[in-house]
């Protein structure tokens, strides 16, 4: 029975659909099933490999769709090859393919539309390369479409001995097509999508890695190049690191530089200040919690150790967890055991862990307020870290990479003269690298030409006997960029690389802002050098 004349056989009433016989009905009926479970199959998984197998098995089972067939188009020859086929005893190779044009099944990249052939036995074009298809059956040859171009795929089957549903069952293989067509179109995007994000992921990582590295941590001091040497060998293991210095020395820069160029690099990387948070949270931060296990918690909740299983964990600020939450810090640190807030099962985990503190914790332990057990288990490793004040030959080129950072964030080019390098250099810095890097930012701020010359870090707010004070020693060298040799902080008028205004700057803080002690350095009259002032622009410091 055709479409048409099936149709005219219908009765509509009230818009449904009504069968004439009860066999029609089943068949429709079937139809439905076997549609709705072909597109349950396919749901399952984006992956076409783990669900075309199944779908095929399902149509030879329902009896009407034998030996089905799925050949995809290869994106490198532009051929039909065969990736799964249902069979029962036929030798089947996943070699099978064919070319535009060659065989039935060739024919459909061609002719871009579904080929039913009665019986096969009558089909010249058949070349039965399968060896397992019944001459006397009909074959369905249905193309895979994605959209409104070329089809990317065939599906073929071999209805039963009877025909009286051949073009019932042809329309059936074409709406499976279709549902496999857009399982591929779905897996496709998702495998573009995946393979998009993996490389951005890598990308980020390479970044990452790159921010981090050695070359990244400023400092040619002797106290740095210890703490170079010590990261680099430490960063090869899973040791236990403790991080010890005061606050604004970098820290965390070097707990950074420990992951991101150890083997865990890959693997997750978590950090937590633990002054931050009191007790009762804490470990929910680091231990999570189940479900219920105090108000608020309405959903079950992983913490930091979980979430870096296989990576590091950064605990900043050790020192201040209370002696209560010492010992529960310490299991996890013995055993790498602990349980959720509120659940009773025991998790474990492989993570190392970077723990930094300002504090000094030998102390702490003679006055009670920090376990001598946690200390050794922390205290593996140690590395120190150098207050600025003990690394001022490092303030130069830290100040320049700091200008740099700052020049990036502010969109703009930022100059740093040499007389504002000079009267850092004069401070002791108690603040450490961050106090350095806040006085920069704000002398930039201050600076509308992008020029931080020595007023504009004056502007800044350093400290007057900074401004005004003449060092105890002999100030390091500052290593021009243009200039290979470095030229001394404290004969720095001497060099002709300077314009006339940082020459007299330079000569006046030699002098410790006596002018006619800097006139002479200069070579000039004490009231010549008084008109340079004036002429320039200079600040007269007073002592």
């Amino acid at each position: 029975m055709t479409a048409n004349a099936h149709s005219s056989s219908t009765i509509a009433q009230s818009g449904s659909r009504v069968c004439p016989k009860p066999i029609f009905c089943s068949f429709y009926r079937r139809e439905l099933e076997t549609l709705y479970k072909v597109s349950q199959l396919l749901g399952r998984s984006l992956d076409l490999q783990e669900t075309s197998q199944e779908v095929l098995k399902l149509l030879h089972e329902e009896g009407r769709l034998h030996y089905g067939m799925i050949c995809l188009v290869e994106e490198e020859t532009g051929d039909l090859k065969i990736t799964d086929v249902h069979q029962d005893h036929a030798i089947f190779t996943k070699n099978v393919r064919y070319q535009p044009g060659e065989g039935i099944v060739g024919a459909i990249l061609r002719e871009k539309k579904l080929i039913v052939v009665p019986r096969v036995s009558q089909e010249p074009r058949f070349l039965d390369r399968l060896g397992m298809y019944d001459p006397e059956r009909p074959f369905i040859a249905a193309p895979i479409f994605i959209g409104n171009d070329d089809p990317v795929g065939v599906l073929a089957a071999q209805p039963n001995f009877s025909d009286k549903f051949l073009e019932d069952n042809a329309k059936l293989m074409q709406m499976i097509a279709s549902l496999i067509g857009q399982a591929i179109l779905l897996s496709s995007a998702v495998k573009q999508q995946t393979s998009e994000l993996r490389a951005e992921r890598d990308s980020l990582r390479r970044r990452v890695k790159r921010l981090h590295a050695f070359d990244n941590i400023v400092g040619e001091t002797d106290a740095m190049r210890m703490v170079f040497d010590q990261v680099r060998m430490v960063a090869k293991w899973n040791t236990t690191v403790l991080i010890r210095g005061e606050s604004g020395t970098g820290k965390e820069l070097i707990a950074n530089a420990i992951h991101y160029n150890s083997p865990r690099a890959k693997e997750p990387y978590l950090k937590l200040n633990c002054a931050a948070l009191p007790d009762n949270l804490l470990e929910s931060e680091l231990f999570g919690h189940e479900k219920g296990a105090f108000t608020g918690a309405t959903a079950q909740r992983k913490g930091r150790f979980e979430q870096a299983d296989g990576g590091t964990l950064f605990l900043d600020e050790i020192g201040e967890i209370s002696a209560a939450f010492q010992s529960k810090l310490l299991r996890i640190l013995q055993e790498g055991e602990f349980e959720r807030v509120g659940g009773n099962k025991t998790l474990k985990v492989d993570v190392r862990i970077i723990a930094a503190t300002n504090k000094d914790l030998e102390t702490a332990i003679e006055s009670g307020d920090f376990r001598e057990d946690l200390y050794y288990r922390l205290n593996v490793m140690a590395i120190n870290m150098p207050s600025l004040k003990d690394r001022l030959d490092d303030i130069p080129e830290l100040a320049r990479f700091l200008i740099g950072k700052v020049a990036e964030q502010q969109g703009r080019e930022l100059t740093l003269k040499d007389s504002a390098i000079r009267l850092l250099l004069r401070h002791t810095w108690p603040g450490n690298v961050r106090e350095l890097e806040n006085c920069l930012e704000r002398a930039a701020v201050m600076s509308p030409n992008g020029i931080i010359d020595r007023d504009a870090v004056s502007l800044a707010g350093l400290p007057e006997k900074a401004l005004t004070g003449v060092p105890a020693q002999p100030l390091p060298p500052i290593l021009k960029s243009q200039n290979p040799e470095p030229v001394s902080a404290d004969k720095a008028w001497q060099n002709e690389e300077l314009d006339e205004r940082e020459r007299v700057i330079a000569a006046l803080e030699e002098a410790g802002w006596v002018q006619a002690k800097a006139a002479r350095l200069l070579d000039m009259t004490p009231r010549q050098i008084a008109y340079r002032i004036k002429i320039l622009g200079i600040p007269v410091r007073k002592i």
